[in-house]
């Protein structure tokens, strides 16, 4: 860490094209504000820029895992100690208006005066390349889905005579591919029956596509999960996309969460303290990774249905008054903190092979 007497603390403002920064010094004055290209000479600049006032403390960005997610790992690159920064709080706008220079000085703030800790998420490893491919793969699967339901809205409004020839097909997959196969008279688009067969066919063209895309990218996940968590993914109904969503929330620098109970309320799985005046209680926690919660509860079904220990466990909660719900809710703050250590494990492992 360099000398807090002559400490720089920089924030940034990042957006699509161009990328707003300030630098402040140990006692919170301005110490210059500018704006740089969003480009690899942009982020060289910037470093370049912050440096100028001083050794870099730390540098507080907004949008790590979108807009700012190039200059993070460039500034990590650089050697800086980046921290994730949320956006400012509606009453900070409130008072003091909305524009770049505003927000990243407001970023600077918060790691200055120690509000802001959590380190950034790093994007330059094997977790970023799962990300990528699971965005890919639930995006086919989504579209898979949407068409498979444009195909069975379509049918329902068919010739009797081409239902009828569908019929064959029990599921909604069996008759796509059958509708993959129909021949329509293009030179006959004005007859509905027709038409039909060319709407149904493209929608039955687009469906096995769709899942042979979506087929594909699952293979490359299990690889790549499977190397980055072999000890996880081995655990009762953790799968691959159920590890991979794990991992994506925590990040490859797992880290900086801290503890197994950062990780649960990253998670949406730690209840929420909600007491006031005499009433002491908690609730549950609406916010969170909710990728990560469905991957925790997704984990703990499937543990009801093949492990005892877990059927044991919340039949007890259940006979003590406790509802379905809330004992399935007790179930994913354990599996959250089992998993943490096992993800922790399997991160380090990762980090000494490569």
């Amino acid at each position: 860490m360099p000398d807090q007497q002559q400490a720089v603390i920089g924030g940034i403002d990042c957006h699509t094209d161009f990328h707003v920064a300030v630098a402040l010094d140990p006692l919170g004055r301005v110490l210059g504000t500018d704006a740089f290209p969003a480009t690899s000479a942009g982020y060289r600049l910037t470093h370049r820029w912050l440096a100028s006032f001083g050794p870099v403390a730390a540098v507080g960005v907004e949008s790590t895992g979108s807009y700012g997610a190039a200059l993070t790992r460039a500034l990590v690159e650089q050697g800086c100690r980046v921290i994730e920064i949320n956006q400012p709080h509606a009453h900070l706008r409130a008072r003091r208006g909305k524009n770049d220079a505003i927000d990243a000085e407001a970023a600077a703030r918060k790691v200055l005066s120690g509000e802001a800790t959590a380190a950034a998420k790093d994007t330059s490893g094997i977790v970023e390349s799962i990300r990528q491919l699971s965005v890919a793969r639930s995006s086919a699967v989504k579209a898979r889905s949407a068409a498979l339901c444009q195909l069975g809205d379509l049918l329902v409004t068919a010739p009797a005579t081409l239902r009828e020839q569908l019929d064959t097909r029990r599921s909604l997959e069996g008759k796509a591919a059958v509708c993959a196969r129909l021949r329509p008279d293009t030179d006959r688009l004005a007859d509905p029956a027709q038409a039909a067969k060319a709407a149904l066919r493209s929608l039955g063209h687009r469906i096995a596509q769709l899942g042979a895309e979506a087929d594909e990218l699952g293979r490359r996940l299990d690889r790549l999960v499977a190397t980055a968590a072999p000890t996880t993914t081995s655990r009762l109904g953790c799968g691959t996309h159920h590890t991979a969503a794990l991992l994506v929330a925590a990040g490859q620098n797992i880290d900086r969460l801290g503890s197994e109970a950062s990780f649960a309320h990253l998670c949406a799985a730690a209840p929420i303290p909600a007491s006031s005046g005499r009433t002491s209680r908690h609730r549950l926690n609406y916010a969170g990774n909710r990728s990560a919660n469905r991957a925790l509860h997704m984990i703990v079904i499937v543990r009801l249905r093949y492990c005892e220990r877990t059927r044991s466990y919340l039949n007890r909660r259940v006979a003590e008054g406790k509802t379905k719900k809330e004992a399935i809710r007790c179930l994913k703050r354990f599996v959250a903190r089992e998993l943490y250590r096992t993800l922790r494990a399997d991160l380090a492992t990762l980090k000494t092979r490569t």
